[in-house]
């Protein structure tokens, strides 16, 4: 397997933590680079940031048009109508990327797996199926897809792994509510779940990255 191409920083030498951060449909690996500049990491292990650039696919949703998307979408009904062989190529090739982070030293529970909208619902995907135990998952503004095969295919190994899951009130991408319905399905398999709601559309804020680097913080202490 071809390795996806990435961009990497490291806020030390040698660093002992790994974060694989997944980007939205039509970006790509360095859309959330500038974000690491402003997390208070004070404290923290060295860690490298991995961001992964999506394959380019055609999207239904979008006309059938090429742009970088870790999967594709054949309408608004989010989870529902996606497609599945994507969302299953993607995810070998996000455990192709935890695999080589091992390669590189880092232990499989010092890996934390996070992502955005479309790089959101690959976090859920990997992470809650991964066979080995993960640091945790940074969930900004997605859902759970392939709800249908999760109750079947989730690890135990992750059941424990603390999960930050975010949305904007005003979000008209995806809705708020689409966020809700796969946080109910995650809390009621048992999930710890730290849920946060801002005041914002389907995006980032500042609050969001306070709190971001408040849970690397209780996660890598």
């Amino acid at each position: 397997m071809t390795l996806l191409k990435t961009v990497e920083l490291q806020t030390a030498p040698n660093p002992t933590v790994s974060i694989i951060w997944m980007h939205g449909l039509g970006a790509d690996g360095n859309d959330f680079v500038p974000i690491v500049k402003e997390l208070d990491l004070t404290g923290l292990p060295g860690i490298r940031f991995v961001f992964p650039h999506a394959p380019m696919l055609p999207v239904t949703i979008n006309g059938g048009r090429m742009m970088p998307a870790w999967y594709d979408i054949w309408a608004t009904e989010f989870g529902r109508d996606d497609d599945e062989k994507t969302i299953r190529d993607s995810q070998a090739d996000i455990n192709a990327l935890i695999e080589r982070e091992k390669e590189r030293g880092i232990a499989a529970d010092k890996i934390l797996i996070a992502g955005f909208s479309q790089g959101c619902a690959m976090t859920f995907q990997t992470a809650l199926r991964h066979p080995e135990k993960l640091g945790g998952l940074l969930c900004l503004s997605g859902y759970l897809p392939l709800e249908s095969s999760f109750e079947a295919e989730r690890s135990d190994a992750n059941k424990n792994t603390p999960i930050y899951y975010a949305h904007g009130i005003g979000d008209q991408v995806i809705p708020i509510t689409r966020a809700k319905q796969s946080l109910a399905v995650l809390q009621k398999a048992g999930y710890d779940v730290e849920w946060h709601e801002y005041n914002m559309p389907h995006s980032v804020c500042m609050e969001e990255i306070i709190d971001i680097s408040n849970f690397l913080k209780k996660v890598l202490k």
